[in-house]
């Protein structure tokens, strides 16, 4: 099931210009272990450099580096201030963060008046004048089921001490069909069980409101220039990645004052971003008590921050200037579903972070390239491309990304990307769903691979009873095998907006709300002492 609410990105940041039908993001399924798809940004025709070109996966399979992401430069003759690339692509000639003026198109003219209002974003999903909200109130009603203690069949309803406690549950499960008045979601089959279970509706009604003003806010039309991006970072300026807050203001993004932008703009950079504070040498993590981060966890890290942040080498832009370079990081994104079709610009801020390293993202998956045959059709499988890999190669000159539609313990029993070395692999897992019951068949064979090769894994849940499930059938399966790199707890850098699953108005989570990290267990090498005479 495709979250309609990031089904809805693709159009709000394809708005950014009129020549581009490409960019965007589309939605993740909101169910724990799935997943959604988004496009990939088309690149400046202008800036030769910034232009993607697709290509089959070939070469060595040795010399084969992971996935990166695409970049633009800004066109020349922009101002002396760096611009981001979807404001470099768009054309926009808004320059600042002000939500009621009127932007205009590279033609000149300007973007169509929005939908509705900022202060007119609260309808309730059956009547929304947004058609698409109409049709997802549509199929909550038909999958969602009413919470209500009298539909929990076997159970006891809570008495008070010195109570026998009354036997619930007599009623079959019904629909959804009721929509609170506050937050504007079929949440129960009628009014009646509404009121009386209002205290515990009260516990999450406030969050469904805010999830249904965002929807609207998605679809209104308005300019988002919060999904404008912040260019290369300077050499002299350190990044601060204590929170979302700190990060912004030292990568030198506009200005983000409203909470809702904020949760707009962090549903897409949680991802790169997650990755990148747990690989950087300032990351919030530490072996320092409450630093999450365990003794094994700082060798791992210590090895890919080593590759991360090289010195300087002299080199320069003559024959004389060579210098041998290190190869690129290769980042193995298993299980990819949204975020291999993330816009480029967005896994871009990966790469601003290590501005002196080489990225290769290797998006591996059977649901990689879903809803994206018209942007990439899938190469054919030949003996040079043996997986019918699409390869966006240079899409910034330290990024490079492939998309594999495959799962990765097929791939990793052909030796295709062997071998594997700690100083320059890394695994990342968003919201695998090990140990959900209708995804974890799909990790038995892989888990254990991922522990050969002593690479880091680092994985990323929904919420913490997820993140608690995944780590449950990790020790089940892999009991003894494995060592844990940093604790599970709340991603820094999370997704601040709330989603709503349809299939259960109940169920509410976060994009990478929670984060862990484990390898395969490594033995030192020990000695007997040798017999004294």
């Amino acid at each position: 099931m495709v979250l309609a609410a990031d089904r809805a990105m693709r159009p709000a940041i394809s708005r950014f210009c009129a020549q581009c039908s490409t960019s965007a993001l589309a939605g993740r399924r909101s169910g724990p272990g799935l997943g959604f798809i988004s496009s990939a940004t088309s690149t400046s025709a202008s800036n030769p450099t910034s232009q993607q070109r697709i290509r089959s996966f070939h070469g060595k399979k040795s010399q084969q580096p992971r996935q990166a992401e695409s970049f633009a430069q800004s066109p020349a003759g922009a101002s002396q201030k760096p611009l981001t690339t979807s404001r470099a692509i768009s054309g926009f000639a808004q320059t600042s963060f002000d939500p009621n003026s009127r932007p205009t198109r590279s033609d000149g003219k300007p973007v169509p008046k929005a939908v509705l209002a900022p202060d007119d974003l609260f309808h309730s999903f059956t009547n929304s004048p947004i058609p698409e909200i109409r049709q997802r109130a549509a199929f909550i009603r038909q999958h969602g089921s009413c919470p209500h203690p009298a539909h929990r069949h076997g159970q006891l309803s809570e008495s008070a001490p010195g109570e026998a406690a009354s036997e619930t549950g007599n009623l079959p499960p019904a629909h959804v069909d009721f929509e609170c008045p506050d937050c504007g979601i079929p949440v129960y089959c009628s009014k009646e069980h509404w009121a009386d279970d209002y205290e515990a509706h009260l516990q999450i009604c406030d969050t469904l409101r805010q999830i249904n003003e965002d929807d609207h806010d998605l679809r209104s039309g308005r300019f988002f220039p919060e999904f404008e991006y912040a260019g290369p970072q300077m050499e002299e300026a350190l990044i601060n990645l204590t929170n979302w807050d700190t990060l912004l203001y030292t990568r030198s993004f506009q200005a983000i004052n409203d909470d809702r932008s904020m949760r707009q703009a962090t549903r897409l950079l949680t991802y790169p971003i997650t990755i990148g504070s747990i690989l950087h040498e300032l990351s919030p993590y530490s072996v320092r008590p409450g630093g999450r981060l365990t003794m094994e966890g700082l060798k791992s890290f210590s090895a890919l921050r080593y590759t991360l942040h090289p010195p300087k080498s002299g080199g320069g832009l003559d024959v004389k200037g060579l210098r041998p370079e290190a190869p690129p990081v290769r980042i193995f994104i298993l299980g990819a579903r949204a975020e291999s079709s993330l816009p480029r610009d967005v896994w871009m801020q990966l790469a601003h972070l290590f501005p002196l390293s080489r990225f290769h993202l290797v998006f591996i998956g059977p649901e990689s390239m879903v809803n994206r045959d018209d942007e990439f059709p899938l190469p054919p499988r030949t003996p040079s491309n043996p997986f019918g890999a699409v390869v966006e190669d240079r899409v910034w000159p330290t990024l490079k990304i492939s998309t594999i539609v495959d799962y990765y313990h097929t791939i990793h029993k052909t030796g295709h990307f062997h071998p594997y070395d700690p100083y320059f692999d890394c695994f990342v897992l968003f919201h695998p769903g090990l140990g959900h019951p209708a995804s974890s068949h799909e990790w038995e064979e892989t888990i254990p691979l991922l522990l050969e090769t002593k690479a880091p894994v680092i994985v990323t849940g929904y919420t913490q009873s997820d993140m608690e499930r995944d780590i449950d059938w990790v020790k089940k399966t892999a009991a003894g095998e494995f060592d844990i790199l940093m604790e599970p707890g709340e991603n820094t850098f999370r997704s601040q907006r709330w989603d709503l699953n349809d299939m259960d108005p109940q169920d509410i989570s976060a994009g990478n709300w929670g984060v862990w990290a484990f390898r395969g267990k490594r033995y030192e090498a020990t000695q007997k002492d040798e017999e004294k005479a």
